[in-house]
């Protein structure tokens, strides 16, 4: 995997909707601010529009910036036999297993796994088919209602520097003033969703997070 993680960018339609955005408005400020990873998550969508959704921002997001879809492996196929640059696919440990996502989606595609403890970690490792993982969360959040119980920064750095063998993506109530910490502990990158997609100004949200990367 040659994608850039470090400043992650998940997407959520609503959270921009409430802040005046358009979506796709928001991945291209962001992007353009030094966004490296877009991975689309549509939740409430129903495949035709987040198939939609792919389409449009894949026609924003720079060559050098991995689109991720979210959960939808059919989206993901859709896409790409549509002609769309997409890099790859998101799961977590309730979809389908990371074995037969990279059995679909083949051996150039990146593919992303959410987890949480160490045997999942350590199973993400084993499957050998894992190019990276989602770690947190972090902190307390309220853009995912199933998160797991926050980590914090010890619980975070602990979990990386015993469980983790693979590129680690930290999530959950991440803001640039966590990402001095992450980097420290290993992190390869740091996803955000409200920062970004909340803000008043998406373009200088993403600068700013970027700069605390980099900073770091």
């Amino acid at each position: 995997m040659n994608a850039d993680l470090s400043v992650y960018l998940v997407t959520d339609a609503g959270i921009a909707a409430a802040a005046g955005h358009d979506l796709v408005e928001v991945v291209q400020a962001a992007t353009a601010a030094g966004v490296t990873a877009v991975q689309i998550r549509e939740k409430q969508a129903s495949a035709r529009r987040f198939f939609d959704t792919v389409i449009r921002a894949s026609k924003v997001i720079p060559d050098h910036v991995a689109l991720i879809v979210n959960d939808r492996v059919d989206v993901f196929l859709a896409a790409r036999d549509a002609g769309v640059r997409v890099s790859g696919v998101h799961v977590g440990q309730s979809d389908l297993p990371a074995v037969a996502v990279r059995h679909l989606i083949g051996a150039d595609a990146i593919v992303g796994l959410s987890a949480e403890t160490p045997e999942q970690l350590a199973a993400a490792a084993e499957s050998g088919v894992v190019d990276y993982v989602g770690v947190g969360s972090l902190h307390a959040t309220a853009t995912k209602s199933d998160a797991p119980p926050p980590l914090g920064h010890d619980g975070f750095a602990r979990l990386l520097a015993q469980h983790s063998t693979l590129p680690v993506v930290a999530i959950g109530g991440v803001t640039a003033a966590d990402l001095r910490v992450l980097r420290k502990a290993g992190a390869a990158g740091a996803a955000v969703v409200s920062p970004i997609c909340g803000a008043d100004d998406p373009r200088q949200a993403a600068r700013a997070l970027r700069a605390a990367w980099d900073a770091a």
